[in-house]
């Protein structure tokens, strides 16, 4: 049993990728960041060199995968327990680690066995839930607007949004503009107008296997609780499904009754729930 590790995008996929694609959705974070980290080169995240990595017995399938691109937290699959304490063990030394982001249960583990190492306690940042979408609805009532496709004349606007959304929900999700510039690459933005000014905006991840996944959806607070980012969410969903997409993925954050009530009148199902841990150090394991 073991935890094998590269930091080739190329042997992470050929060895972990049939594994990733066999639980398209609950491992839809980690097969997207691949794919953006394929499509973009191996910077799209930060500076620093991602790292992934895949558990498996003797003989046996793989059965958990890792993705790292610092200095955001390392996205884990589900994990079997004994798996767990291996992973901290075999943590690189000098490696920081910012956070998890797994599973609940995964998470739970994870840290556990990291403060066992380190005595490094994390924080709880964000506990979220996956939805997959059922039947869309139209949301009710329909508020004033339309969609369009976001186009580089709106990178200011992008940016400016991208990075109040990184703020406001704590995410170090990389360099806001090229965040932007990777989506407005492959049409990744939608935005909702009103009487031809932007006032909402839902961007989408590169279809992989069938899959995309919804986010960031943002609204500035001027025009909150007005209807838009249901309906900008409503308009992207209909067009990945037109598009032929066979999954449709969004992230919610727990504390927020209202956006989940909105996802689900939308027809979004749950799926699972996840939970994101952040050290406000990065210490290296020590056993």
């Amino acid at each position: 049993m073991a935890w094998f590790m590269t930091g080739s995008i190329e042997e992470f996929l050929a060895v972990a990728g049939e594994f990733l694609m066999s639980q398209l959705a609950e491992n839809t974070v980690l097969v997207t960041v691949a794919e953006t980290l394929q499509a973009r080169g191996m910077a799209a995240f930060g500076d620093a060199a991602p790292l992934f990595g895949w558990w498996l017995e003797a003989g046996g399938p793989i059965e958990s995968a890792f993705v790292h691109t610092p200095p955001n937290p390392v996205l884990l699959t589900t994990v079997p327990p004994r798996a767990v304490e291996s992973l901290v063990a075999s943590w690189p030394r000098g490696r920081p680690l910012s956070g998890v982001n797994a599973p609940a249960q995964v998470a739970s583990a994870f840290a556990s066995s990291w403060h066992q190492g380190t005595a490094a306690a994390p924080s709880l940042h964000r506990r979220e839930r996956l939805y997959r979408l059922g039947d869309l609805a139209a949301p009710q009532p329909k508020p004033a607007g339309r969609p369009r496709a976001a186009e580089a004349t709106d990178k200011d606007l992008l940016v400016a949004w991208v990075t109040a959304f990184q703020e406001e929900t704590g995410a170090a999700a990389g360099n806001a503009p090229r965040r932007v510039d990777d989506r407005l690459s492959y049409g990744g933005f939608t935005l909702w107008e009103v009487d031809g000014a932007p006032v909402s905006v839902a961007g989408i991840t590169r279809p992989v296997g069938g899959m995309i996944r919804i986010g960031p959806v943002y609204t500035p607070p001027g025009f909150w609780r007005r209807g838009y980012a249901g309906a900008v969410t409503a308009a992207v969903s209909q067009t990945a499904l037109e598009a032929g997409a066979r999954e449709v993925l969004l992230f919610t954050d727990l504390a927020n009754p209202t956006s989940n009530s909105v996802y689900q009148r939308l027809g979004f199902e749950p799926v699972e729930d996840r939970v994101v841990l952040l050290y406000e150090r990065t210490p290296t394991p020590s056993i």
